[in-house]
């Protein structure tokens, strides 16, 4: 009977084996967006208010009651997304505790009868956890790799990254990473959170996911990247919340590290969603304390309260705190690079080989993360409990598959305690909090300590960039925390003083490579804060963190950049590059032609240019009755493949169907103009046409933006680079110097009465009028129009 099962059991096994697919044949790569050319497939997207005919006539016909509806539908969804990012925050939790509590349970019941069963029964538990992840990344969402980050970063930067939002990629994040966690891998669910939240954000922002039959039209309000990038944020914010139980530190972590462009309304847009965000974790939090919850324990949602730890501190602690900072920014360094190098040699040769690579890279890591964890503790001698300090509320050793310190791992006796397995054999929200804890001062050895520094930064390095979702803050703070610890321990032993707590030390080391590695400071800092539940500790915090990140910054830049970098993504930094001060917008443009359509296009010569590159924008000129070329705007690549789909707008006549510029009879829908939610959209492929389509021509002038952005050609290319990203701009006009100026705007200008009608406001700005002799020549009466172009300066060369 026992053989027949185990037959059945090899033979689905193998079932399930055939059917992994062997190579990325029609899939997302998930963790690298470059093309086997080297090109980026990335896009960017289209922040700016496109304001053609279409848009103003919408305007036109929108009330004050429309208005506020469009405000509180904006205000209801920040609400939905902070609440959906809290449960889905709270299942993650709730899911790797119980799997963790029960590996753990199992684990310490066999093991009293037979060491090499339990070790058995630990590899496997964790194996299936991480197999499940892999196998849902690789085979359901690849986009659903690593942590996300960087990714959404870029699309808040303005870049298009096609699958990061999907339905599937969410699905993929929430149950990859209870596998990938609940396996015990060094990696976290923080960074994933992250990712989480935006998905969520993006689903309400475009009504649902239509390829799953989950949408519904009264959701589908925003039609615009700019509405959606908003929204995007907010579940950034929610994100972080989630994960840390800091709302504050959320909002600052949107602001700091992922945004490229704020407003002071996404501000209380983005603390609403981290307040409700908050409300739902402590809600969830409260209602599990009942015992409801299985295995959950004070260690499901990160806080690390110290509130009881060192209530002062000397000036000659300074000094070590300050070693900290720079053993911070050494190792957050030199991690960034080695796990550079490593996923570089991941794509360059090992994920090429397909996903039944992947699964055995993954599953192997599983297996030697286990073994190391499980075996390590053995080579440690027990140490006998420390006297039971009843104020303290700490046990020992702690009852088995419960969380807290001292662990008893195959000791002789009930009172001996395994130090090495305090810290393998939790979970890493619990772990940490062993390693913070206070008055537990020769808990550690210094040996075990620096046993487990070595193996835990190995294992992190090793696993970051395997097809699993993976986070870096948890296993950041695993890693400084215990040279923290290590420092504090010599400082204790040096000073000579009882007030001088270790944990205090280990939580300065958490916050050292966290900066030292990701080269975040205030919202760094703020997050520290609120998990350990310490306002005392600010002030050391911050010397921490800004001595480990002008440390790290001496070696290479943060860790999302990096790995941004290694992606494809295109980023826009904050500041522009140094060299680019010598620069001019007309050297930026190269030799470059730029490709225009008259006004009136053929159909034919619209195909033609849509096929034979793959720009996103293109200059719209017409001619003057004198023969002059006028720059009438800007038309983008996905309104013309709109135009070409649709044929309603196609005419006999070479001639604009009106001479002022604006159709009679507007065919269509603003939201037909709008492009799909992490995905590509129409492709010029998809179209087809007939010959005698091919002979018809289109007005563009309804369709166009008449308003682009317009720089002169010696403009400093630093300049440009600043309008560029702080506008968040996907094309720029360089055009020659204006042959006059019709006027000067100043702020009085713009200072407009809310009580004013608007037909009858009468801007006081300064004409500019010539002089000659002491006659006037001109004075302001008529637009300036730019008479050609120089170039057309774009965000991402390769498809803009």
């Amino acid at each position: 009977m026992l053989s027949n099962h185990l037959n059945n059991g090899i033979e689905t096994a193998k079932l399930v084996w055939s059917r992994i697919p062997h190579s990325e044949e029609g899939q997302l790569e998930g963790v690298g967006l470059l093309d086997s050319k080297g090109a980026s497939s990335a896009e960017s997207l289209d922040y700016e208010v496109i304001e053609n005919y279409a848009y103003r006539e919408e305007q036109a016909q929108r009330g004050k009651l429309y208005v506020w509806y469009y405000v509180a539908v904006k205000w209801l969804f920040a609400l939905l997304i902070g609440i959906g990012t809290g449960l889905a925050a709270v299942f993650i939790n709730l899911s790797v505790e119980n799997f963790a509590g029960w590996k753990f349970s199992l684990t310490f019941s066999i093991i009293q009868k037979s060491y090499f069963a339990g070790f058995v029964i630990y590899v496997l538990f964790n194996l299936a956890l991480v197999f499940s992840s892999v196998y849902i990344v690789t085979h359901f969402a690849p986009a659903a790799a690593g942590s996300g980050i960087p990714e959404i970063k870029g699309y808040l930067n303005g870049v298009d990254i096609p699958g990061i939002l999907l339905f599937r990629t969410l699905v993929g994040k929430i149950f990859g990473s209870i596998g990938s966690v609940g396996g015990g891998l060094a990696l976290g669910k923080e960074g994933p959170l992250v990712h989480t939240g935006a998905c969520i954000a993006s689903l309400f922002g475009q009504g649902g996911s239509t390829k799953y039959h989950l949408n519904s039209r009264w959701l589908q309000v925003f039609k615009s990247d700019r509405d959606r990038r908003d929204l995007v944020t907010c579940g950034c914010a929610a994100g972080v919340a989630a994960a840390f139980r800091a709302p504050v530190g959320g909002v600052l972590f949107a602001l700091e590290e992922v945004t490229s462009w704020w407003r002071s309304q996404l501000m209380w847009r983005v603390f609403f969603t981290s307040a409700i965000v908050a409300v739902v974790v402590r809600t969830a939090m409260g209602w599990c304390k009942s015992g409801k919850c299985g295995h959950f324990g004070s260690g499901g949602f990160v806080i690390w309260d110290i509130s009881d730890g060192q209530e002062d501190y000397s000036f000659s602690e300074l000094l070590p705190m300050a070693v900290i900072g720079v053993i911070g920014g050494v190792l957050g360094a030199l991690f960034n690079q080695l796990t550079l190098y490593i996923t570089q040699w991941r794509r360059n040769y090992l994920h090429k080989k397909g996903n039944r690579v992947k699964i055995i890279e993954a599953c192997l890591i599983s297996v030697i993360t286990s073994a190391i964890s499980f075996g390590l503790p053995l080579l440690r001698k027990c140490s006998p409990c420390p006297e039971t300090d009843t104020e303290s509320g700490i046990e020992c050793p702690r009852p088995p598959g419960m969380y807290g310190n001292y662990v008893n791992f195959y000791c002789g006796t009930n009172k001996e305690y395994n130090d090495l397995a305090t810290i393998f054999f939790n979970t890493q929200d619990d772990a940490i909090r062993n390693l913070f804890s206070a008055k537990t001062i020769h808990e550690y050895s210094a040996q075990s300590l620096l046993t487990f520094l070595v193996m835990f930064y190995t294992l992190a390095v090793m696993t970051f960039g395997a097809a699993i979702p993976a986070g870096q803050f948890v296993p950041g703070i695993m890693i400084g925390s215990t040279y923290g610890r290590l420092v504090g321990m010599f400082v204790v032993k040096f000073y000579n003083k009882p007030n001088i707590e270790e944990g205090t030390y280990a939580l300065l080391g958490a916050a050292s490579f966290l900066g030292g590695s990701m080269r975040m400071t205030v919202s760094l800092c703020v997050i520290m804060v609120e998990i350990t539940n310490n306002l005392k500790l600010l002030p050391l915090i911050m010397l921490v963190l800004l001595i480990s990140k002008a440390v790290g910054d001496a070696f290479n830049e943060g860790f999302y950049e990096v790995q941004a970098r290694l992606r494809g993504i295109p980023l826009l930094e904050s500041r522009p590059k140094y060299q680019m001060r010598t620069m001019t917008a007309r050297e930026a443009c190269g030799n470059q032609k730029v490709v225009s359509f008259p006004r009136v296009a053929k159909v034919a010569d619209v195909v033609s240019i849509l096929q034979s590159n793959k720009h996103n924008g293109f200059p719209v000129i017409d001619h003057t009755r004198n023969g002059e070329t006028l720059v009438i705007g800007l038309v983008l690549r996905s309104h013309l493949l709109v135009l070409l789909q649709s044929k309603v707008d196609f005419q006999h006549s070479p001639f604009p169907c009106d001479p002022r510029g604006v159709s009679r009879s507007f065919r269509h829908n603003l939201s037909e103009f709008v492009k799909p939610v992490s995905s590509k959209g129409i492709s010029i492929e998809d179209i087809s046409l007939s010959s005698d389509d091919l002979e018809m021509y289109i007005d563009l002038a309804p369709f166009l933006n008449p308003s682009p952005y317009v720089v002169p050609e010696d403009m400093s290319l630093t300049k440009v680079y600043n309008l560029f990203r702080q506008l968040g701009l996907r094309h720029i006009f360089v055009v020659p110097r204006a042959s006059r100026v019709i006027g000067l705007l100043t702020r009085k200008d713009l200072l407009i009465e809310d009580n004013e009608d608007s037909a009858n406001v009468e801007l006081q700005s300064t004409s500019v009028r010539m002089y000659h002799q002491g006659k006037r020549i001109f004075t302001r009466n008529t637009d300036v129009q730019a008479p050609f172009l120089n170039g057309l300066l774009i965000q991402d060369h390769a498809a803009d």
